[in-house]
């Protein structure tokens, strides 16, 4: 399976399930739907960042110099598109089934506007995660003693 697909999958999954529970909690706790949407916000954020960092600090340990990195901006881009449509798509029509209410949108609301903001909602943490990562593990192999960059011979001539 792709790498894209399975974010794609994984946090599209994510979306649906979170925005059944906040249906679910907006139904039978309406009060504290603000602090419930935050919550769920945080949780989606969290892990696509979290992802993210996994993925940039995977890339840089296998790639040490930053211009022969895999191309992860196209992975999350291509995740977040299947992501958010793919979500949209599936809550569309959970909202079918009784017992379910998320928000009775049309099929067209859906998959643009709602597929839009769980896009962006999944591509710029996603990003933002892989630059965290990348960072940290060039500056954690930076640290460590003896890495290549550390015992190789100076290129200049002493003399020079």
């Amino acid at each position: 399976m792709n790498a894209w697909v399975l974010r794609a999958v994984g946090l599209g999954a994510l979306t649906v399930v979170l925005e059944a529970l906040l249906g679910f909690g907006m139904r039978y706790w309406p009060t504290t739907g603000a602090w419930m949407r935050i919550l769920c916000l945080i949780v989606l954020i969290g892990s696509v960042i979290a992802w993210g960092v996994l993925d940039g600090r995977s890339d840089r340990r296998a790639n040490a110099d930053p211009e022969r990195g895999a191309d992860l901006t196209m992975r999350w881009l291509k995740a977040a598109l299947a992501g958010g449509v793919g979500s949209g798509l599936a809550a569309w029509i959970l909202d079918f089934i009784p017992g379910f209410d998320l928000g009775d949108q049309g099929l067209v609301f859906d998959i643009t506007s709602a597929a839009s903001f769980i896009v962006l909602l999944i591509f710029i943490p996603g990003v933002l995660g892989v630059a965290l990562g990348r960072w940290l593990a060039g500056r954690d192999g930076k640290k460590q003693p003896g890495t290549p960059a550390d015992t190789a011979p100076n290129p200049e001539p002493a003399n020079a």
